[in-house]
């Protein structure tokens, strides 16, 4: 259990209908460069973790956990919270959770990527001692997406803290 959850907060996995339709809401709201279709997240759903984080019935966050693959050598651990919803924790439970499963799948460490104009989830990882590894432009778009790492080492330390 996550230590929001005694607070009115559930964090739940995607699997299908509402979970599925919130989940889909938060990360097109933080991510307007790369809207996902309801088709496009039942993809994601099956081959990745999905979970919302719900205060009080209400959507205020999202995760994804990428394993590893011939592509991207580290696990992928992604945290999205709603503006009006940052500084409360909500993100760094969705992140602890993250981090705890993406050890479980082993790889080269962890990674995460967020739109560089995000700069609140920017500096969120760069406070957990992620390094920039990568930035990159989807087709069509302007604005890059930051690729950071963080090495097992600091995994090991924030999931013991």
């Amino acid at each position: 259990m996550s230590r929001l959850e005694g607070y009115g907060v559930r964090v739940v996995p995607v699997a299908g209908g509402r979970e599925s339709a919130d989940w889909r809401a938060v990360h097109n709201t933080i991510v307007p460069t790369a809207v996902l279709s309801a088709d496009e997240v039942r993809e994601r759903a099956g081959r990745n973790r999905l979970e919302v984080a719900y205060l009080d019935g209400v959507a205020v966050g999202c995760s994804t956990v990428r394993p590893p693959d011939g592509e991207t050598p580290a696990a992928t651990v992604i945290a999205r919270t709603l503006p009006e919803y940052r500084r409360r924790g909500f993100g760094t439970a969705l992140y602890e959770r993250g981090l705890a499963h993406a050890r479980t799948l082993g790889g080269a460490g962890v990674e995460t990527v967020v739109l560089a104009s995000n700069e609140e989830g920017l500096r969120f990882a760069l406070a957990r001692g992620f390094t920039e590894v990568e930035r990159y432009v989807l087709p069509g778009d302007t604005i890059p997406f930051v690729t950071l790492r963080l090495g097992w080492s600091a995994v090991r330390g924030q999931l013991s803290d």
